[in-house]
């Protein structure tokens, strides 16, 4: 399969899992809306999916999968299954023994890293009868937290064993297999629907919901590497020069791979201060991660085992060829998805969520972050572009000063504007640190000569960009016209039907100007359809 139908493999599973992962919080949105359960349960979720995110979208396969395929092709499959049994052994015996001290000292995690913001909670007297207590927000933090942190190890191992699948070149399971996570939670929401439960048992059920998703997963992706022929086994940790060399190149890239993730958990900490502001950031994030994951995630997947493949072969043409042309590709799609978000972030956030607990006010809040995040957008996929430029040569040091910056710079612009924009302050602290990270990496590639922007990538990108605006600018346009179906008032089918004509209208305007231009390679667009050989589209 050639990179472009990698691409759209990889790339199509995660969007699967995305649109289902709307249903689960469109469903989510009605039951709690921004109160204190959602709070908590959103607190709770994000530490173990900070590691998800981390690991299972690239970060671990950006440091295994080189190692992984050096021994499967230097010393066959006995070697490489050497070598994945000490990783397994390894990483089973450290993620059971932190999931064991977490569950003691979670209170001090709620308390110090998860949530400091409850710890100057103050009681409201005249919403006390019918509101939870401080205290109470507390303990169900502590309490979801404690049920979901055993994700973690599934999605870790879940991680390695998805390492070696990519490896084989078997990408779909482990793109597909998050699916599982929102086919259990929409099905916990359902019952909780259909019983009538209450919040704080919806918030318990949902917790229970992401244990038994994260063993599913575990499970999908195990049954996928058996039926590829290959195995490990549950051994004696060992400390090996392969071990070793995993985890000098996996910690630098869990932290340059995750920058977003780790800027939206800063961002959420920090939000922990005001009430409804974590549950805000959480219901932005999702129509964001949906370009994100569909084409960051793909590239960020596909491209590092096909960059370093051209260069242990030598082919330095050919490495700089794929970059440039995932770069297009990124940008190709990313942009007109960022302008779109940008400006239509409330009819969005209306259509999504706006139901049951989910107030009017509420989408006004949460149009507003979702706008922010959308001008980093861009950002965040050219780091999935750049980042593989260092991985492929085993260079960790200068990603993880660019990141160290990155999420300093991050920390320092929450903790500032938080206080003038509250949630909006974050999201745009996140957006600008993005930028921040997406340029340094280029920075450091080119200055190095690793990477040469060639002439048809700059003047397809100044293309694009100009596309886009005049996309925006019939957006803009149409919306004024479409008003009365947009706004609060009117029936879901009606927004629904505005929104499908606003993006017909986009994409009309978007594609025939980037087609008429020669924004985008014909071929490159016919190859995604028809992977077709690489031989006869890139030139």
């Amino acid at each position: 399969m050639n990179l472009l139908g990698k691409f759209a493999t990889v790339g199509g599973a995660t969007l699967g899992s995305r649109i289902f992962g709307f249903a689960r919080e469109m469903m989510m949105a009605s039951a709690l809306g921004v109160g204190p359960v959602a709070d908590a349960f959103n607190l709770a979720f994000r530490f173990p999916n900070l590691f998800r995110r981390l690991f299972a979208e690239g970060a671990f396969n950006a440091a295994f999968i080189p190692l992984f395929a050096r021994k499967l092709e230097e010393e066959g499959d006995s070697g490489a299954k050497r070598f994945a049994t000490e990783i397994f052994a390894t990483l089973f015996t450290a993620l059971t023994v932190l999931t064991v001290l977490a569950m003691i000292f979670m209170p001090e995690l709620v308390r110090l890293v998860i949530a400091p913001g409850l710890t100057v909670c103050i009681d409201d007297a005249a919403t006390l009868g019918h509101a939870l207590s401080c205290q109470d927000r507390f303990d169900i933090t502590v309490a979801f937290s404690r049920i979901m942190f055993p994700y973690l190890a599934c999605m870790s191992l879940m991680a390695m064993v998805s390492g070696i699948l990519n490896a084989f070149r078997r990408f779909f399971a482990a793109a597909a297999a998050p699916t599982i996570l929102n086919f259990v939670l929409i099905g916990v929401l359902a019952y909780a629907w259909a019983t009538e439960a209450d919040q704080r048992t919806i918030g318990f059920l949902m917790s229970w919901g992401v244990l038994v998703a994260g063993l599913a997963q575990l499970v999908t992706v195990t049954a996928a590497m058996r039926w590829a022929g290959f195995s490990v086994a549950l051994g004696r940790p060992r400390w090996t020069p392969g071990l070793k060399r995993l985890l000098i190149l996996a910690g630098p890239a869990a932290l340059i791979g995750g920058i977003t993730q780790i800027n939206l958990f800063v961002g959420q900490a920090i939000a922990s201060y005001k009430p409804g502001a974590v549950s805000i950031l959480t219901y932005a994030d999702r129509p964001y991660q949906l370009p994100l994951g569909m084409v960051g995630v793909a590239i960020g997947v596909v491209l590092l085992p096909e960059l370093a493949r051209a260069l242990k072969a030598g082919r330095l043409e050919e490495a700089q060829h794929t970059q440039n042309r995932s770069l297009e590709f990124a940008l190709f799609l990313t942009v007109p998805a960022a302008v779109a978000l940008f400006l239509i972030p409330e009819p969005i956030v209306r259509l999504i969520y706006e139901r049951g607990a989910f107030l009017p006010e509420t989408t006004v809040s949460v149009g507003a972050v979702l706008g922010l995040y959308a001008l980093g957008l861009p950002a965040f996929v050219l780091i999935k572009v750049f980042s593989p430029g260092y991985f492929a040569r085993e260079d960790t040091r200068t990603p993880m000063i660019v990141t160290g910056v990155s999420a300093a710079a991050n920390t320092a612009l929450s903790l500032v504007l938080f206080w003038f924009y509250a949630e909006r302050g974050i999201a745009l602290a996140t957006t600008l640190a993005g930028w921040l990270n997406a340029w340094l990496l280029f920075e450091g590639l080119r200055r190095k000569g690793l990477w040469a922007l060639d002439r048809a990538l700059v003047k397809r990108a100044l293309l694009v960009v100009l596309s886009a605006v005049v996309m925006g600018a019939a957006l803009v346009a149409m919306m004024g016209a479409l008003h009365p179906y947009l706004a609060t008032g009117s029936s879901a089918v009606h927004q629904a039907a505005a929104i499908l004509v606003l993006v017909a209208v986009a994409m009309l305007v978007y594609f025939a100007l980037v087609f008429l231009t020669g924004a985008v390679d014909r071929k490159l667009v016919g190859r995604l359809v028809r992977r077709r050989p690489a031989k006869e589209v890139l030139r």
